[in-house]
């Protein structure tokens, strides 16, 4: 047998397995709490204190609410926290930061599901089975073919079709795209790079086979493909036809009335504010819990008060700053997972090639000199910052890859660790020497360094963590002041590190943060030709590891692993970006609210109900 049609085979056999094993794992799961949680109720009870610090890990909460009663009905309020408005760009094609996510939840969702490992399944809107494709010019290629149940319906009443789907594609790959979410996933179907560049008007791997049945055909199987690389959301193409590719982010169909196959319909719309949601009765899953959704921008100032009062049932995410004050609030559950989240401090190392699409390098940056970012990863103590502002609930993180993904998480590497000394030898032995007696370092050829740090408000502990980290680099002689001499709000600081395309040129240190989603591939954050590549990186081995981790000899975990395991090695080493904290997803659920859960492996916001007609109020604590 020759080699091609061997791997044709073997992959052929591992998605099998891969789909066998993911339908076990779904129907095994029957209790939505999941088994890694030991506690029920509200955590902050009974804590031992460490150096007179309260520190809580995942142990201390369940992941399901425990209420009970039966829904009736009625109105949940959801908070998106935040302190600043949500951009508005309500569509999974255009969307690019998480408030928008939060937004578009309710009424759109994927058409694949997902089981506990991250891998697609049969249980979603969509299933799907899989044939090798073999051609002189791909001799390991893969035809992915998808079949739309027929009770799935956009919420005006048409179908959803596999015209809709494939509409997706050809509007994300279409030359004038202004959206962010083309890359690999895209360019590796076959004819999308004609089709990119404007030299052809179809793609020729994606057929519309009838009203309900797609295929895509990809250049290349590999082991991505069914942990998220494979786009899964569609567009209702009888709303966007008529729409210019390069005018549907700012258009009403995305902005002001966007529809979706969820199980809410959006009915009204306060731009950048607020949304109010209807219940769909037509969702293909069943007939939702609630009549209502009402989700309202929340400040984090005013969450614990939104929370108490029952202006909000619950919110996306609890900071975790305020928890220990507010740990024995009476009338919501606290609930927590790992999150597919690390906070992490970036080097700007280049800009952006808007022309080329892709990061180029500047061997004169500031931030330049591997030296010198190794040295501020080394004088920052994480692990401390991890106890003092978050009590445990967010901890120091080590790799890029978060044990969210515990699987590849390389546990046996330590990063950069907290080490003043060594930062203070590896400035002096690369040469930044304080000439001048200030106090403060020059750079290698004596002149003056002063580096701006981008920061991000919008917690109470954004402005103490900041100064933290300037004062920690003030402790080894490095002069770092605040960009502006401020923090700035969500969309306005990724405009400045460069989610536009455009890179400030006055930022030299930015802290960020990324929700690293289901596919452990990170290619998207850091290749070549990512607009997410926000520190502008590339070197040749990088771009090698990351392409060997979607290669054919991939399927094999154990090797893939290793890649992984080599890439997050390299990236300690290099060094474009040190990872900061990973963190517990923390959120709070008034205790009329039932059947809602952080499980991955439960798709039910559907089933989210409420027992009775008003939220629980929590009690005045006695002082």
């Amino acid at each position: 047998m020759r080699k091609t049609n061997l791997m044709k085979l073997l992959f052929a056999l591992m998605l099998s397995v891969l789909l066998v094993l993911a339908a076990c794992s779904k129907d095994s799961s029957s209790d939505p709490k999941g088994n890694d949680t030991k506690t029920e109720g509200n955590a902050g009870k009974d804590k031992e204190k460490d150096k007179g610090e309260i520190l809580f890990s995942q142990d201390d909460f369940e992941m399901t609410t425990s209420n009970s009663g039966e829904p009736i009905g009625g109105t949940l309020n959801f908070g998106l926290v935040s302190d600043s408005v949500f951009e508005g760009t309500l569509n999974w094609n255009f969307y690019d930061g998480d408030p928008d996510s939060q937004v578009i939840k309710w009424f759109d969702e994927s058409l694949l599901d997902m089981d506990a490992n991250f891998t697609y399944t049969q249980d979603g809107a969509a299933t799907f089975k899989t044939e090798p494709y073999e051609t002189e010019e791909y001799p390991n290629g893969v035809t992915i073919e998808f079949t739309i149940r027929d009770n799935v319906n956009w919420h005006d009443g048409e179908p959803v079709k596999a015209e809709d789907w494939a509409y997706s594609f050809e509007v994300i790959g279409h030359p004038e795209y202004t959206g962010v979410r083309y890359g690999p996933d895209f360019s590796d179907i076959v004819g999308m790079d004609e089709y990119h560049a404007g030299k052809a008007d179809t793609i020729s791997g994606i057929e519309i086979v009838d009203e309900k049945t797609l295929k895509v055909t990809y250049k290349q199987s590999n082991p991505s493909l069914l942990t998220g690389g494979i786009w899964p959301y569609a567009m209702p193409k009888h709303i966007f036809k008529d729409i210019p590719v390069a005018k549907m982010a700012e258009s009403d169909a995305v902005r002001k009335n966007p529809i979706g196959m969820g199980p809410y319909k959006v009915e009204s719309i306060v731009a950048g504010e607020s949304v109010v949601y209807s219940k769909n009765a037509d969702y293909w899953r069943g007939e939702p819990a609630l009549d209502k959704v009402v989700l309202k921008v929340v400040n984090p100032k005013t969450v614990v008060q939104e929370l108490e009062t029952g202006g909000v049932d619950m919110i996306n995410a609890f900071p975790g700053d305020q928890f220990v004050d507010n740990a024995d609030m009476s009338n919501v559950e606290f609930l927590a997972n790992i999150d597919l989240y690390y906070a992490y401090i970036g080097f700007k190392l280049g800009t952006w090639d808007a022309e080329k699409k892709r990061v180029k390098m500047d061997p004169n940056a500031k931030m330049a000199d591997v030296n010198l970012r190794k040295a501020m990863a080394h004088a920052v103590d994480t692990d401390s910052i991890g106890k003092k502002f978050y009590n445990g609930l967010r901890w120091k993180a080590t790799t890029l890859i978060p044990p969210s993904h515990p699987e590849y998480h390389d546990a046996d590497n330590p990063g950069l660790v907290y080490d003043p000394e060594l930062a203070k030898k590896i400035l002096d032995d690369a040469g930044y020497k304080d000439v001048d007696g200030d106090g403060f370092r020059e750079d290698p050829n004596g002149e003056q360094l002063v580096i701006n740090y981008a920061g991000q408000s919008g917690s109470d502990v954004a402005e103490p963590m900041a100064k933290y980290f300037i004062q920690a680099w003030e402790n080894v002689g490095l002069k770092v002041q605040l960009l502006d001499g401020r923090l700035h709000e969500f969309n306005t600081f990724y405009d400045r590190v460069g989610q536009s395309g455009e890179d400030d040129p006055a930022v030299d240190v930015y802290g960020g943060g990324w929700g690293v989603g289901s596919d452990v591939n990170p290619y998207g954050l850091y290749g070549p030709d990512q607009m997410f590549n926000f520190p502008r990186y590339e070197s040749e081995k990088n771009s090698e590891l990351l392409a060997k981790g979607v290669s054919m000899e991939a399927f094999d975990v154990e090797y893939r692993k290793q890649v992984y395991k080599e890439w997050q090695q390299l990236m300690t080493e290099e060094v474009p970006v040190f990872p900061t904290l990973y963190a517990l997803e923390l959120v709070p659920v008034n205790k009329r609210v039932v059947n809602y859960t952080l499980d991955r492996n439960v798709n039910s916001l559907y089933e989210v109900g409420v027992t009775q007609e008003e939220p629980f109020k929590a009690e005045k604590k006695k002082k």
